[in-house]
């Protein structure tokens, strides 16, 4: 039985891959958060690795919020590039395939096509950086790797934009909500299932990937969609990015292209509304258990 190690085990993307593994009988997942393993510090990581016989590593632990990183950019550095090179060399130590998880938010957004591999990344703020230098890390360390790009996540776990439209739709009845910033919202659930199909395959297909799911909307269309999907009766009015100014430049193109992906790893994604409908249907799910 193969032991695979999940960091961030209290975030939503480790929950989700806690939910979908069932199918994964012959392997042990051990889910680990910053209380069980830190991965800023060096010799930790090394000694979990000895101890735990780690076939493969998923880092899904990250320092995420955009904002405060522009002021604790140290902080940023510490989680997002030095866990990610810690868990890096651990693997290449120990023969462990390792997975790191990254964002969009490593590209500037300026421009009008959907961002493929091989664009150069150049990032707005402080937390892109630090997961850009955490890719780095990555790739100098291990030749075989898979780094996989995504975008705003979401799910019926953790804090995340689609529940905190439900909470606020239920307190106001009208929200402004930016129209000019433009990607795809993206269920953890599929890219959990995405990383296990990798997990389950021993796939060698190393390289970065880009996965959201299929689609395109701005943060209005996606909050639009939340409200019309949960009938939830609130008016929500597009507003200009300049009319919610943040400590963080987001960019306002952020669609990936994600040919390769469907490609090397045989591969369909769901439509970004259609998985909208599934992951409101377990919000509900567990609101009412």
């Amino acid at each position: 039985m193969k032991n695979i190690l999940i960091t961030g085990g209290k975030g939503q993307l480790a929950t989700c891959i806690k939910d979908v593994k069932t199918t994964l009988t012959a392997h042990h997942f051990i889910y680990v958060d910053v209380d069980e393993l830190d991965i800023t510090k060096t010799k930790e990581v090394e000694v979990f690795f000895e101890e735990h016989n780690i076939a493969f590593c998923v880092n899904c632990a990250a320092y995420t919020n955009v904002d405060r990183s522009e002021n604790e950019k140290g902080i940023a550095e510490r989680i997002n590039v030095d866990g990610a090179r810690n868990l890096a060399e651990a693997c290449k130590k120990h023969d462990a395939k390792f997975i790191q998880i990254s964002t969009d938010f490593v590209f500037d957004g300026k421009t009008s096509q959907p961002y493929i591999e091989e664009n150069t990344p150049k990032p707005l703020g402080v937390y892109g950086l630090t997961k850009l230098k955490g890719e780095l890390a990555t790739s100098e360390t291990l030749n075989e790797h898979f780094i996989i790009r995504t975008s705003w996540l979401y799910s019926e776990h953790g804090h995340n934009f689609c529940k905190t439209m439900l909470r606020l739709g239920k307190e106001r009845d009208v929200l402004n909500v930016v129209s000019d910033q433009v990607g795809t919202p993206t269920y953890a659930g599929d890219l959990a299932n995405v990383i296990l199909k990798i997990i389950a395959r021993d796939s060698v297909a190393y390289g970065t990937y880009h996965y959201s799911n299929e689609g395109v909307a701005s943060w209005y269309d996606f909050a639009a969609a939340i409200f019309d999907i949960s009938n939830i009766d609130v008016k929500v009015l597009p507003i200009r990015s300049e009319a919610y100014p943040t400590p963080a430049e987001r960019p306002a193109f952020s669609v990936m292209d994600k040919s390769k992906i469907k490609n090397e790893l045989e591969i369909e994604i769901p439509y970004w509304r259609d998985s909208l409908v599934t992951a409101l249907q377990k919000i509900k799910l567990l609101k009412n258990n």
